[in-house]
C-alpha cells in the first residue's frame, strides 16, 4: 500500500516536472517568437508631440486664457487698469512666479555686497578709529551714487531696453550692432571673456566670505581655531552641491532661492533701519558733494583705490542685464525698487553704526572688523550668518546662470564650439550646459584651493568685471549712435566711461595681490574665442557650392555604374550648411575622392534649432532626381535631437509619396528596418595640410580650433549617432599649397650606368622642358618608324631599337668576371625601359607625367 502511494506520488511529481518543463519551453518559444520579429530601428510616433508636451501646451494655453480674461476685467477699471493691461500685454509683462524667480536668479550677487564692502573700506582706511564723519559720509555717498548711476540708470533704465529677442548681455547686444563694423567683435569678445572669468571667482568669494561668518559665533569659534582648513572644506562642499543641482533648471532653483532672497533683502532693510535709530543725519550722504570731496581729500588713506572698494557694491549690475532672458525685463523692473531700497537702508545703517562706534576702544584691536555682523546683537547674528551663507550660494547662481547664457550666445556667434545644451524649463532662456557647468565647478574649486580664504580671493575679485562694464558701455554707445541718438551716445559715453575707467584704474591695484589670476583667465577665454572665430572664418572662406548642372551628371553616372559596389544603400551627410539649392563641394569631394561612394541615395541633412519649444518640421529638395536629397530639419529647442529616428521617418515618407524608390532589405529579419536599406552616416572634419599657404596666425587658429573641438566633444553625441558607428571623414582645407622642390635621385642608385658621363647626360636630359622632350621623342619615333619601313621593303635586317627620349646609349666595357654577351642585353633592356617617363621640373610634388597619358603617376 505504501509502495503504491509512493509510486503515485513519484508519478505525480514527474507529471508536474514535465508540465513545468513544457511551460518553460512554451515561454521560450514565445520569447523566441518575439525576438524573431523584433526590430531595433529608431522609430517616431504618429503624433508630432508627446503626451507630456501636449499637457504642457494645454496648461500654458489655459494659463494664457485665464490671464486674458483677468486682463479684460482689469481694463474696465479706470486709467490704472488700462495702464496695467498695456504693461501685461507688452514685453514688460510681470508675473508673480517669475518675479520670485528674478529675486533668486538675478539679485544674488548684488545682494551679498553689504557683507564685505564696508569691511574693505575700513581696512583701507586703517581701522574704524581712522574713519571720521567725513570719510563715512563720503563712502556712503559714493556707494549710493554708484548704485544709482551704474545699476539703475545704465543697466535697468538704458541697457535693458536694448534686447535681442528678449535676451540681454554683451553678446546679445553685439548681435544687434555687428553690422556697423567688424572691430566691434573685439570689445564684445573681451567683455564676454572677462564676465566668464569673473563667474569663476564669484562662487568662491561669496560662499567663503559667508562661511567665514561662522567664526564670529562663540559656539563655533573653537572648531575653526583648531582646524584652519574647516572653512575651506565647508565652502568646497557647498560649491559641489550648488553645481550638482544646476541640471534641474533655474526655474525650480529660482523658486526656492527667490523666497529666501526675499527674506534676505527684507532682513537687510530691517537691520539697517534698526541701526539708523533716530539719527537720520547720515542721509546727508545723498548729496554727491560728500563723495567727490572725500575721494580727493588728503584724509583718504586709500586714495584712488577707494573706487575699487566702492565698485564692490555694483558687482551684480552686469548680471541683471545678462539674466534678462531668463526672467523677463518686466519682472526685473518690478522687483528692482524693493532691492535698491533694502541695499540703501543696510549701507546707511552700517554707516550710522560706524559713526556711533568710531571711538569705541573695544573695536580698535579687532582684526578685519566687519560692520555688517558687528552691528547686530549676538542672538541676531545666528540668523545673519545662516542667511548670508544662503545669499552667497544665490550670488553664485546669478553668475552661473549668466555664464550659461553667454556661452550659448557665443556659440551662436561661432566664437565657441557647439556644446550640448539642455532646456529644463519651458522657456528657451532657461538653459543648462553640462560641459560649462563642469568646467566652472572645477575652476571654482581650483580658485578656492589656490587662495584658500575670502581675503585673498577678494584681491582678485572685481577686476575683470570692470572690463566687462567698460566694453558694454562702448557697445551701448555705438547702438545709440546708429539709432538716432548721437547726442545721447556722446553724453552716455563721457559720463559712464569716465566713472568705469576710474573703477578699472582703482581695481588694478589688486593686480599683484590676485588680480593676475582673473586677467589670466580672461586672456585664456579670449584666446579661445579669437582662435575659434578666426578658424571658422578660414573654413567658411574655403566653402564652395556647386550648381545643379555641375554635380548632377557625375552623380547620375556614378549612380548607374554597376561595376562599383554599393558603399551603402543610403549615405547621410550631416552638415551645418544651410544652402538648399546647391551642393557643398565637401560632400561632392567625399563622394568621389579615393574610392567612389556609390549609393541608392545620397542625403545632405542639416538641423536647425527654433525659438519655439516643440517644433518638428522638415523640408526636402530632390534636385529633380530620386537619388539625391537635401533635407533641412527644424526642431524646437526642447526637442531631443534624435536624428536617426527622424531620418528613418523621412525616408518612409518619401517612399510613400514615390519620391524615393522602394528599398527592401535582402535580410528583412536581421535588418533593423526592413523597409529601408542600410544607412551610413558621415561627418566631415577639416584638416590643415602642411603645404598650405596660410599665415602663421591662421594656421595657429585652425590648429587650436581643432584641439578645442576634440576636447569639447564630437558632434556624434549631439546628433545621437553614437550607436550607429558613423564615419568621421577628414578632408583637407582647399587652400592654395606651396610646391616643394623636386627630389634628385642619388647617382649611385642609377642602374646600368657606370660612367660619370652617363650620369651627367641623364641629369641634363631630365632637366629639359616638357615641350622640347616631347618634340624630340616624336622626331626619333618617326625616324625609327621610317627606317624600319625602308628595311622591310628592302628585305634587310631590322635595325635595333633606338632608345627614345634622347638617352645616351652606354657602351659596355668587357670584364673578366662576367660574360660579355650578358651585359649588352641588360643594357638594352635598360635603354628600352627609360623612355617611358618624362620628368618635368617644377611640377607640384615632383609628380612625373606620362607621355601620351592624362593621368599622373601611372605608366604609359
Amino acid at each position: 500500500m505504501a509502495e503504491s502511494r509512493q509510486r503515485e506520488s513519484s508519478h505525480t511529481a514527474n507529471q508536474s516536472t514535465q508540465s513545468e518543463e513544457q511551460k518553460a519551453d512554451e515561454r521560450m518559444r514565445e520569447t523566441l517568437l518575439k525576438a524573431d520579429t523584433f526590430t531595433n530601428a529608431p522609430k517616431v510616433s504618429r503624433k508630432t508631440t508627446t503626451k507630456e508636451e501636449r499637457e504642457v501646451i494645454a496648461k500654458q494655453q489655459e494659463e494664457e486664457h485665464k490671464e486674458a480674461e483677468k486682463l479684460a476685467k482689469t481694463a474696465t477699471k479706470g486709467a490704472i487698469g488700462r495702464w496695467w493691461t498695456r504693461v501685461q500685454s507688452g514685453p514688460n509683462k510681470v508675473t508673480f512666479t517669475m518675479a520670485i524667480v528674478a529675486l533668486g536668479v538675478v539679485y544674488g550677487d548684488i545682494g551679498t555686497s553689504p557683507l564685505y564692502t564696508m569691511q574693505t573700506f575700513l581696512n583701507g582706511q586703517g581701522g574704524i578709529q581712522h574713519a571720521d564723519r567725513e570719510a563715512i559720509l563720503g563712502v556712503l555717498s559714493l556707494v549710493f551714487w554708484s548704485i544709482t548711476l551704474i545699476t539703475t540708470v545704465k543697466y535697468v533704465l538704458i541697457a535693458m531696453r536694448i534686447d535681442n529677442k528678449g535676451e540681454g548681455g554683451i553678446f546679445a547686444l553685439y548681435s544687434l550692432i555687428r553690422k556697423y563694423g567688424a572691430w566691434l567683435a573685439i570689445p564684445a569678445m573681451l567683455g564676454g571673456a572677462a564676465f566668464l572669468a569673473d563667474s569663476v571667482l564669484t562662487p568662491a568669494v561669496s560662499i567663503s566670505s559667508a562661511v567665514e561668518g561662522l567664526k564670529t559665533i562663540p559656539v563655533f569659534e573653537p572648531l575653526f581655531r583648531e582646524d584652519a582648513n574647516l572653512t575651506m572644506i565647508i565652502t568646497a562642499v557647498i560649491i559641489l552641491l550648488l553645481f550638482s543641482v544646476q541640471s534641474r533648471g533655474t526655474e525650480s532653483i529660482g523658486r526656492v532661492f527667490g523666497s529666501i532672497v526675499m527674506v534676505w533683502f527684507a532682513f537687510l532693510a530691517v537691520v539697517g533701519v534698526f541701526n539708523l535709530g533716530n539719527d537720520w543725519s547720515v542721509f546727508a550722504a545723498l548729496n554727491p558733494v560728500y563723495g567727490i570731496r572725500f575721494l580727493f581729500s588728503p584724509h583718504n588713506a586709500a586714495g584712488i583705490a577707494l573706487m575699487g572698494t566702492v565698485f564692490l557694491s555694483t558687482t551684480g549690475a552686469e548680471a541683471l542685464y545678462s539674466d534678462m532672458g531668463h526672467v523677463g525685463r518686466g519682472n526685473i523692473y518690478f522687483t528692482w525698487p524693493f532691492i535698491k531700497v533694502a541695499l540703501v537702508f543696510n549701507y546707511f545703517g552700517q554707516g550710522a553704526w560706524m559713526l556711533r562706534n568710531q571711538h569705541n576702544p573695544a573695536l580698535e584691536n579687532v582684526d578685519s572688523l566687519n560692520p555688517f555682523f558687528q552691528m547686530m546683537s549676538p542672538g541676531v547674528r545666528y540668523i545673519a550668518v545662516a542667511l548670508s551663507v544662503t545669499a552667497g550660494i544665490i550670488a553664485s547662481q546669478a553668475l552661473i546662470t549668466g555664464a550659461f547664457t553667454m556661452v550659448a550666445e557665443a556659440t551662436g556667434l561661432n566664437w565657441m564650439p557647439h556644446l550640448q545644451v539642455r532646456y529644463p524649463a519651458r522657456t528657451r532662456g532657461q538653459l543648462y550646459i553640462p560641459v560649462v557647468n563642469g568646467v566652472l565647478c572645477v575652476s571654482t574649486l581650483a580658485v578656492l584651493f589656490l587662495f584658500r580664504d575670502s581675503e585673498h580671493i577678494s584681491a582678485a575679485y572685481g577686476l575683470a568685471l570692470t572690463i566687462t562694464m567698460i566694453t558694454t558701455t562702448v557697445l551701448l554707445a555705438v547702438y545709440m549712435w546708429y539709432n538716432r541718438h548721437k547726442v545721447g551716445a556722446i553724453v552716455f559715453s563721457i559720463v559712464f566711461l569716465s566713472i568705469q575707467i576710474m573703477f578699472f584704474i582703482a581695481s588694478m591695484a589688486k593686480f599683484m595681490h590676485g588680480g593676475w589670476f582673473t586677467m589670466l583667465l580672461t586672456l585664456l577665454i579670449l584666446m579661445i574665442m579669437v582662435t575659434w572665430n578666426d578658424g571658422t572664418k578660414i573654413e567658411r572662406s574655403q566653402r564652395r557650392h556647386m550648381k545643379r548642372k555641375d554635380f548632377l551628371p557625375a552623380l547620375e553616372k556614378l549612380h548607374g555604374d554597376f561595376r562599383i559596389p554599393y558603399f551603402a544603400d543610403n549615405i547621410v551627410y550631416l552638415t551645418s550648411d544651410s544652402e538648399m539649392k546647391r551642393l557643398d563641394t565637401d560632400i561632392f569631394f567625399s563622394i568621389f575622392a579615393d574610392h567612389p561612394k556609390r549609393a541608392r541615395a545620397w542625403w545632405a541633412v542639416s538641423v536647425q534649432t527654433t525659438d519655439e519649444p516643440f517644433t518638428r518640421e522638415y523640408s526636402v529638395e530632390d534636385f529633380g532626381t530620386d537619388y539625391l536629397f537635401r533635407v533641412k530639419i527644424r526642431l524646437g529647442f526642447k526637442v531631443s535631437q534624435s536624428i536617426p529616428a527622424y531620418i528613418h521617418q523621412i525616408m518612409h515618407d518619401l517612399e510613400h509619396t514615390g519620391e524615393l524608390p522602394q528599398q527592401k532589405s535582402q535580410y528583412p529579419k536581421l535588418d533593423a528596418d526592413p523597409g529601408v536599406g542600410t544607412i551610413k552616416y558621415v561627418l566631415i572634419h577639416k584638416a590643415l595640410m602642411p603645404e598650405s599657404t596660410i599665415s602663421q596666425r591662421g594656421a595657429l587658429s585652425l590648429q587650436m580650433k581643432y584641439a578645442i573641438r576634440h576636447a569639447a566633444g564630437s558632434p556624434v553625441k549631439w546628433f545621437g549617432l553614437a550607436p550607429y558607428n558613423p564615419l568621421i571623414e577628414v578632408q583637407p582645407l582647399f587652400l592654395s599649397t606651396r610646391r616643394p622642390p623636386r627630389l634628385k635621385r642619388e647617382a649611385n642608385n642609377l642602374r646600368q650606368i657606370e660612367s660619370s658621363e652617363d650620369v651627367l647626360a641623364l641629369t641634363k636630359s631630365s632637366t629639359k622642358s616638357a615641350a622640347s622632350k616631347e618634340t624630340k621623342d616624336a622626331k626619333e619615333t618617326k625616324a625609327s618608324a621610317k627606317a624600319e619601313s625602308q628595311a622591310a621593303k628592302s628585305g634587310g635586317a631590322k635595325p635595333a631599337a633606338k632608345p627614345a627620349g634622347g638617352a645616351k646609349q652606354s657602351v659596355a666595357k668587357p670584364q673578366a668576371a662576367k660574360p660579355s654577351a650578358v651585359k649588352p642585353a641588360a643594357n638594352q633592356a635598360s635603354k628600352q625601359a627609360k623612355p617611358t617617363t618624362q620628368h618635368h621640373p617644377g611640377k607640384a610634388g615632383g609628380v612625373s607625367k606620362q607621355t601620351g597619358s592624362g593621368h599622373h603617376g601611372g605608366e604609359k
